[in-house]
């Protein structure tokens, strides 16, 4: 699957296509499991049950909030050349756990089984990279690490269409598909570099473009929704400031997995 998705990235020249196709094959085999377990499910009902919240799906507007955690990483590129110019051996980006609390409001588009939901979200986020360097020192065959960690407070507003199945009595699952655009309030974008201990500068706004899926629980009087979220950015966040940490970078895209627990009333 990643050797057809280079080639789709040599075919395509803008930096959005080969997100989208990114965001789609990463995210494939996840958005399958709801629909899985909710197909799993039908197999075992024997008859109709009495629905709780009947009346949910005539309502136009619904309300309510949601919590979750979120692991944060980066696809990197490196500079071409990056060992010859800077003795770069390897380049790695490692994802941390993070969390995200939100308030959800979803608009019904005619008909029950697509809607139009709106999260803004104010989350936090967690990422590392993790440099090997060749050690100058010609006496010595110990590599020289570093360890960047980078930390963000965002403010996330994502815009996404919903398309549901068909109730089967108290459960329905669901796929998502949409937009995100990010103000992160922690960048230091515009902060003064200290060169003894410099620190990797990312821009302070972004977007993204998101897949997901989930199931719905519906219980007398809400509803309560388990949603797995996957998010790539189309633009590149990094900064280059001319530092040793930043020098071997080319590129950084940001992207993140969202797990979610939404309460609609």
């Amino acid at each position: 699957m990643r050797q057809f998705i280079v080639v789709l990235n040599n075919m395509l020249s803008s930096n959005i296509q080969y997100c989208l196709v990114k965001i789609v094959f990463s995210c494939m085999k996840f958005l399958l499991i709801p629909l899985f377990l909710f197909l799993a499910s039908t197999s075992y009902a024997q008859k109709e049950r009495p629905q709780n919240y009947r009346r949910f799906d005539e309502r136009l507007l619904h309300f309510g909030f949601m919590l979750g955690f979120n692991t944060a990483s980066f696809t990197e590129y490196p500079v071409m050349n990056a060992y010859e110019q800077y003795g770069l051996k390897s380049f790695t980006a490692k994802s941390q756990p993070g969390g995200q609390v939100g308030i959800v409001s979803t608009l019904k588009l005619g008909t029950p089984v697509v809607r139009l939901r709106f999260i803004p979200t104010l989350s936090f986020q967690e990422r590392v990279l993790q440099y090997t360097f060749q050690n100058p020192d010609p006496t010595e065959v110990k590599d020289l690490y570093n360890e960047e960690r980078i930390n963000s407070t965002n403010l996330d507003f994502p815009l996404m269409f919903q398309f549901r199945t068909i109730r089967l009595n108290n459960f329905a699952a669901y796929l998502l598909g949409g937009g995100q655009y990010t103000i992160d309030l922690q960048s230091q974008e515009k902060a003064s570099q200290n060169y003894i201990d410099p620190f990797i500068k990312l821009r302070k706004h972004d977007v993204h473009g998101q897949v997901g899926g989930g199931l719905e629980f519906f219980a007398p009087y809400f509803k309560f929704g388990v949603e797995l979220k996957y998010s790539h950015s189309f633009f590149n966040s990094f900064i280059q400031d001319g530092t040793f940490v930043s020098k071997p970078v080319d590129r950084l895209y940001n992207h993140v997995w969202w797990v979610s627990f939404i309460f609609e009333g």
